[in-house]
């Protein structure tokens, strides 16, 4: 009996350390398995300063793309392409394209098509990783297009009470009865600003249970505890004294809700309020991190259905952070948004005369500072532009972008407001905002599953993915495990290859593929004639729900519009377009295959009238050999000269592959400029190969050789080639030049490098346009911090 009652003491006393080492175990494990997930799931955010926000049809946009870490803001190099579309109000893309990027940075320009119409477009750009998550995560900017050559007719708004959007947000996503909770609301007009009302929530027996009323934008929040047994709804008056009613959000008969509150300038208090089926300790867990960065978990007992979490804010990072309360069996079942403000911000600042006179030199002198940093180097972009009296919404500037409205759903309205002022009242606008524009980023289930997660679209880190399927031609099955070739007529000749797999996919990696192109892609012929190949589309089939503002024109600026159109097509017939592409390197004239083995330039020799009397007389490393009226080649072994391969070698005429040598002996011998032979075995991707022998013809070209039909040739474009940005200089007596001189866009400048000292120098020229120029400058250090100029200045009249 007394060895019975020890054993139970020892059993007791031993309990509360066993439960604490289960809960330090399923507390490593969640940080371990969260830690797993974002070091596979790396999160690029991009930003892009637009040259300006208004274009006519035939005109330029230039921009600039700053690539960067999600977590820390610094430039990342990963992508090495991105992708910008310009979007219509039906998400159809009316211009797309692709463009270089190195050490997290890209820059390049897009013309506007002449038969787009007039409204408000998209700008939409990504990487090819970005579209592993969700379309929210693409940068998106709008800017306004007008074709004066098609008439068109401004967007009607009709601002009453029947398109309004009123919305609630429980905190934490619930509303469970009998339980406290924070609601925040939303309302907005057509036009997707905010409005002024008066509010009213209403219960079965229409009597008035909370009034409210918006703050700022149409937002704002007040507290209120849904009772048993009843049903509730929402009535919103607007100014105009309009009544409409609204859906209240569902009431649960159990869950949880959450309560987030400075408790002191050190510590945020998390408070879980629970109404729970069971009478059984519950446990709960808390996981707070920013941008998936500095993840806090901890664990708690629900003790009198309540919880609380003291969270110290110094573990948060700054900007937005995610508050998760998961149960027991690590599921979800609240989630919120804190905010917290960046003590550090890049200030810039430009010194230059207010006034000029047309076609004079101007010169920008630029400075940029971090408070208590020693290194002062920043990267900046530049534009100046006419700023007339046609005007489009301005561009949101980086800062606020990469502070608050990247890690935010929806459209903000005047984000640059919540960070004017640092009140109480506007820390709690923000707050207000976290709860209305609050969204969950991480698939949970992702995150803990049991499976690592797994990226169906790689990170173009050494350059840009050609996707395409194989199919059969008759069923049109995809077909697994099948060689594929890509070529282009190129000079050097390069050859991807790739194998499909289990749904039949192929991904070819190209490097160095700038421009359009001429692409054809083939299964071996020779094995796999019965299978045919479709390219895919690089560009994301994925769409964000945020709607286009509404377009609107107003028709007094038409005299200011025919002028700009008149200046939009002087400039286009007058300013050169400059590209400005490097040239090859020794190392890129060569093949894909490198240094050839044997070369012989046909002019050096006799010329013979067949293929077959040129390979015999003068290849050397080549065997022709005829079997079953067939011509095969047979390549020497340079490691062994006296034994050579069995099987064909790869042939290719100006890069692209031949798998019948028939084809090949059958070409007339003169259009051949030279002969590339490589007498060894040669690895390409998951293939080999016993030799090589490349044929060039003069013009590179093919010269009319004829591809198999079975060959699918078509136009490609590749990365956009690198344009610079024109703009004369008036030097040397050229002020008086009768060239007309139009330009809207006096300077773009996407790569300014400040020294250390954050000190740079710009100089330009103003053009024949007289009026109010406005500057704007976007910039980024290389530790993340960010800041944003603008200033104009007044050109006049020059006198002669």
């Amino acid at each position: 009996m007394k060895t019975r009652i020890l054993t139970c003491i020892c059993f007791l006393l031993a309990a509360p350390l066993i439960v604490a080492a289960q809960e330090d175990a399923m507390v490593t494990s969640m940080k371990q398995r969260f830690g797993l997930y974002t070091e596979r799931a790396v999160q690029e955010k991009m930003y892009v300063h637009l040259d300006r926000p208004f274009y006519l049809v035939g005109e330029t946009v230039w921009f600039k793309a700053y690539l960067l870490n999600g977590a820390t803001h610094r430039f990342l190099d990963l992508s090495k392409v991105g992708y910008l579309e310009i979007l219509d109000s039906e998400n159809n893309p009316v211009v797309q394209t692709k463009f270089s990027m190195s050490t997290g940075q890209g820059n390049g320009s897009a013309q506007i098509p002449a038969t787009i119409v007039s409204g408000k477009y998209k700008v939409r750009c990504y990487t090819n990783w970005m579209k592993n998550f969700s379309a929210d995560q693409f940068f998106e900017s709008d800017i306004t297009v007008v074709n004066p050559f098609i008439r068109f007719d401004p967007d009607r708004i009709v601002n009453d009470n029947a398109h309004y959007d009123v919305q609630f947000f429980p905190e934490g996503g619930r509303l469970v009865k009998g339980v406290e909770s924070k609601i925040a609301f939303r309302a907005v007009a057509a036009d997707g600003k905010g409005i002024r009302f008066n509010g009213a929530i209403v219960n079965a027996q229409n009597d008035t249970v909370q009034k409210f009323t918006p703050e700022v934008s149409g937002i704002g929040n007040f507290t209120f505890t849904p009772k048993e047994g009843e049903t509730y709804k929402a009535f919103v008056t607007d100014a105009k004294g309009l009544k409409s009613e609204y859906q209240f959000p569902a009431v649960e008969d159990a869950g949880y809700v959450m309560q987030v509150k400075d408790s002191t300038e050190t510590w945020l208090k998390v408070s879980v309020s629970a109404r729970l089926n069971t009478d059984e300790p519950t446990y709960i867990y808390m996981l707070a991190h920013t941008r998936q960065a500095n993840p806090v978990i901890e664990k708690k007992a629900v003790v009198r259905n309540r919880a609380v979490f003291l969270l110290d804010k110094s573990k948060l990072g700054e900007g937005i952070s995610h508050i998760t309360i998961f149960n027991e069996k690590v599921k979800p079942v609240t989630e919120r948004l804190y905010f917290k403000r960046p003590k550090a911000k890049l200030e810039v600042d430009a010194q230059l005369a207010r006034t000029f006179i047309t076609r004079e030199k101007v010169v920008l002198n630029l400075s940029s500072s971090v408070a208590a940093a020693t290194d002062q180097m920043s990267n900046l972009s530049v534009a100046i532009y006419l700023d007339d009296s046609i005007k489009g919404d301005l561009q949101q500037d980086i800062n606020t972008y990469l502070w608050l409205t990247s890690d935010l759903k929806g459209t903000i309205e005047s984000p640059e407001y919540y960070f004017s002022n640092a009140t109480e009242e506007s820390d709690r606008q923000i707050d207000n905002l976290m709860l209305t524009h609050g969204w969950r980023r991480l698939n949970w289930e992702g995150v803990f599953g049991s499976q690592p997660p797994k990226f169906a679209n790689l990170p173009e880190y050494d350059g840009h993915f050609i996707s395409g399927k194989i199919v059969d031609r008759v069923s049109g099955d995809p077909a697994k495990g099948k060689d594929a070739f890509l070529a282009a007529l190129d000079v050097p000749a390069r050859l991807y290859a790739a194998q499909s797999d289990q749904q039949g996919k192929v991904t070819f990696e190209v490097r160095r593929f700038i421009g359009p192109k001429e692409i054809t892609v083939q299964t071996n012929l020779g094995i796999d004639s019965t299978y045919k190949i479709e390219i895919l589309s690089p560009f994301s089939k994925q769409y964000s729900p945020n709607p286009l503002p509404a377009f609107y024109f107003d028709k007094t600026f038409e005299n200011q519009l025919l002028t700009r159109t008149i200046n939009m097509q002087t400039v286009n017939s007058y300013i050169p377009r400059v590209y400005n592409q490097k040239k090859p390197t020794l190392t890129d004239s060569l093949a894909f295959f490198g240094m050839p083995d044997e070369k012989y330039f046909l002019d050096d020799f006799t010329r013979f009238p067949t293929m077959e009397e040129v390979l015999r007389e003068y290849v050397k490393g080549v065997l022709v050999r005829r079997r079953q009226k067939e011509f095969h080649f047979r390549m020497i072994d340079k490691l062994l000269p006296n034994t050579y391969y069995t099987t064909d070698p790869l042939m290719l005429v100006d890069g692209i592959p031949i798998f019948d040598a028939d084809q090949i002996m059958e070409f007339d011998p003169l259009k051949i400029k030279k002969i590339e032979v490589l007498n060894s075995r040669y690895f390409l991707g998951p293939m080999t190969f016993t030799g090589i022998v490349s044929f060039s013809t003069y013009g590179n070209d093919l010269s009319g050789f004829e591809l198999d039909p079975k060959v699918l040739v078509m136009p490609y474009e590749g990365v956009q080639a690198q344009r610079e940005f024109y703009a004369p200089k008036y030097d040397g007596g050229n002020a008086n030049s009768r060239v007309p001189d139009f330009r809207n866009l006096l300077f773009w400048a996407p790569n300014v490098v400040t020294d250390k000292k954050g000190k740079a120098s710009l100089e330009f020229y103003t053009s024949d346009q007289t009026g109010k120029y406005s500057v704007v400058i976007q910039g980024i250090t290389p530790f993340g911090v960010a800041g944003s100029k603008k200033l104009s200045f007044e050109v006049g009249k020059r006198n002669f």
